[in-house]
This record gives structure tokens, sequence and C-alpha cells, in this order.
């Protein structure tokens, strides 16, 4: 009995490390708008870095759930790791544009690759009643890497550590090692999958998942999160630099002033979902997101807007975990291909950037919060789908 726990653990760790080079495309909110300062743009062309990230989620998502059929979750976990590592390695050699292109797309999809393939291979570890929970741990550990994003970058930006040079990007190379680590740790780990399933769903099949209209209310549900999650990463900053002449450098710190509460909520989700209702945990998150839109049209004092990026930061926690599982669970023979289809709902990390910075450049930062605001009305729609059965 022991030692069957001691070998989960022992799987567990280099699950969890993976969960944490996951976190990593959360540095794309920060970067692009240092590279938007060094460079000189409009608030529309540093979006298209967060949004050419997250562009390569609809294009990859699916074809990877395939793959992973073919060579199974692992392998496929271990190849967006090598791809990703590339993506880090690039920024070391300077950043114009161009450069910065190839290294945001190449993080996009190697992050497609990982979050399609490494959720589902939780499932091998844990039991499918433990799995909002166990994705939510999961989902804690990515915050703690998206939350240290922004102080490395600063830290790097105003010479506090060795920068070697290269200034705000001395992050990238900070965060490669930890992809080598990752890598090491999870080809070392035996973990057992199912067979891997050469005559699986094609595309025409995985597609037509989302005709089942609950498996298409979870894929808005999380391109809805994940615009959230990018739109506050990136407006979060620029709305203190407009509304109270900060600098940039000063102003980074609301980006992880909300990785900070992303990371407190999903660590006290991963505990409370084991034991609150689903739709109840849901359901209040998602009104703390909504006080927190109306406070940021509203209030232009500098504690009133960091108590709103908080409460966005708490409330949009630990709501990808509940809608990924409910959409796994609401198809259990079809987790390779709805996980695919999940993730290709990432996608709404482009869109939502790309509205949010129209609307910015029109109306200024309450333009892009009105975009955001969106999004979380149609969560509190969602919330009354949650089929609670699957958590209690």
């Amino acid at each position: 009995m022991n030692e069957t726990k001691h070998t989960s653990v022992a799987r567990f760790i280099p699950v969890m490390c993976c969960f944490f080079a996951m976190g990593f495309v959360d540095l794309v909110g920060i970067a692009s708008n240092y590279v938007k300062a060094d460079l000189g743009l409009n608030d529309s062309q540093a979006n298209i870095f967060p949004s050419l990230v997250f562009f390569w989620f609809l294009i990859f998502s699916v074809p990877t759930g395939m793959l992973m059929n073919r060579i199974g979750r692992k392998k496929t976990v271990l190849l967006s790791l090598l791809v990703t590592f590339v993506s880090l390695l690039l920024p070391i050699f300077g950043d114009s544009y161009l450069l910065m292109l190839a290294s945001f797309s190449l993080l996009g999809i190697g992050n497609a690759l990982m979050q399609t393939s490494l959720n589902p291979l939780l499932s091998n570890i844990v039991s499918g009643k433990s799995l909002a929970s166990a994705l939510t741990l999961g989902q804690f550990v990515k915050a703690i890497a998206s939350f240290l994003a922004p102080y490395i970058a600063m830290w790097g930006a105003t010479e506090a550590m060795p920068s070697l040079g290269m200034g705000w990007r001395v992050l990238f190379p900070v965060y490669m090692v930890v992809a080598v680590v990752a890598i090491v740790l999870l080809g070392l780990t035996p973990i057992k999958e199912e067979q891997p399933d050469h005559d699986a769903s094609g595309f025409a099949a995985c597609f037509g998942l989302l005709r089942h209209p609950f498996v298409l209310l979870c894929f808005l549900g999380i391109m809805c999160h994940v615009g959230i999650d990018v739109g506050t990463n990136t407006t979060a900053p620029k709305l203190l630099i407009e509304r109270r002449g900060m600098s940039l450098d000063e102003a980074g710190f609301a980006t992880s002033l909300y990785f900070i509460f992303r990371t407190v909520g999903c660590f006290l989700g991963a505990f409370i979902l084991s034991r609150v209702s689903a739709r109840k945990f849901f359901g209040l998150s998602v009104v703390m997101m909504l006080v927190a839109m109306a406070g940021l049209f509203v209030f232009h004092g500098e504690t009133a807007i960091y108590v709103c990026i908080a409460l966005i930061g708490f409330g949009n926690s630990n709501i990808f975990p509940v809608v990924f599982s409910q959409a796994m669970l609401s198809m259990p023979e079809k987790k390779n291909e709805v996980s695919g289809l999940m993730i290709m709902g990432l996608f709404g990390g482009t869109v939502f950037p790309l509205a949010m910075g129209l609307a910015g450049d029109a109306v200024g930062q309450s333009g892009a919060v009105a975009v955001m605001t969106v999004g979380v009305l149609y969560l509190l729609l969602y919330t009354f789908k949650i089929k609670t059965d699957n958590h209690e």
C-alpha cells in the first residue's frame, strides 16, 4: 500500500514540474509590454504577440489529440517541452520584432501540445472523481511560474539580478533551464497509460463532438476564461499607466498581483473543489470577476484598481479545471479528442487581446475591460449548466 502511494507520488512530481513549464506561456503578457516599450509599438501592434501565441492553439490542439492516439500522452508532452525549450532559446540572441514573433510562435505551439497532452496524462495518475481537484493543483503549480515571470523580467530590467547584458530578457534562459529539468524528470518516469489507438477519430469526428451542446458550451467557456486571463495579464499594467501615470516597471506589479491571487485561488481551490459543489464555487468565482470588472469601469484610485485585479485573479483561478473536467467526464471514452477541442478553446487568448487592442486604441483601457466583461457574462450563464453530480 505504502509502496503504491510512494510510486504515485514519484509519478506526480515530474508531471507537476511539467505544469510549471506550462506556465511559461503567461510570460507573454509582461514580455509584450517590454517589447512594446523597446520597439515603440502601439496597443494593437503589441497585442499581436499574445494573440500570436494563442493562435497556434486553434491550429495544433485537435491534431495533438490525434497525435496522442498514435504515440501516447507522455511522448507528446516530451515533444511539447522540446519545442518550448527552443522557443526560450531564441530571445537569448536578441529582441528584434521578427525574432520575438518566432519565439512567441514556438512558445504557443509548444504550449498547445503541452496543454492538450498533459491534462489527460494526469488522468492516468489520479482517479476520475479527483480529477478536478488534481487539475486545480496543476493550475496552482502553473500559476507559480506565471507569477514569477514579471518579477524575473523586472529584476533583469533594473539589473537587480545578473542579467548577462540581456535586461528583462534574462527571463528566457532562466525558464529554459527549468524546461530542461522537466524533460529529464518526465523522461525518466514510467507512467502507465492506455495503449495508443492507431484507428482513433479523425478531424471530422473530433470536430463533430462540438455537435454535443454541453461540449460546445465547455469549449466557449474555455475561450472566455483564457481571454480574461490573457486580457487581464496585458491590460492591468496599461490601466495603471493610463490612469495613474506609472512607469512600466512600476505598473508591472499589477500583473504579478493578478498571478499572486490566481496562485492562491488555485491552491485553495484544490481543497475546496474536493468538498464543495463545483457549481457553487464556480458561481462565486464568476460573481467576484463581475464585481471586479464593474470596479475597473468606475475606479481610478490605485488601491481600488489593485483590489479589482486581485478579485479577477482569484475568481479566474478555478474556471479552467472545472470546465475542463466537466468536458472530460461528460465523454470519458473520448478523452484525447475532447482534450484537443478544449485546448483549442485557448484560441480565446487570440480573439480577446485583438479585440481589446482595437477597443483600447479607440476609447482607452475601459474599452478593453468591456471586452473582458462579455466573457465574464458568458461564464455566468455557463454556471447554470454545470453538472454537479460529477463532483458531489
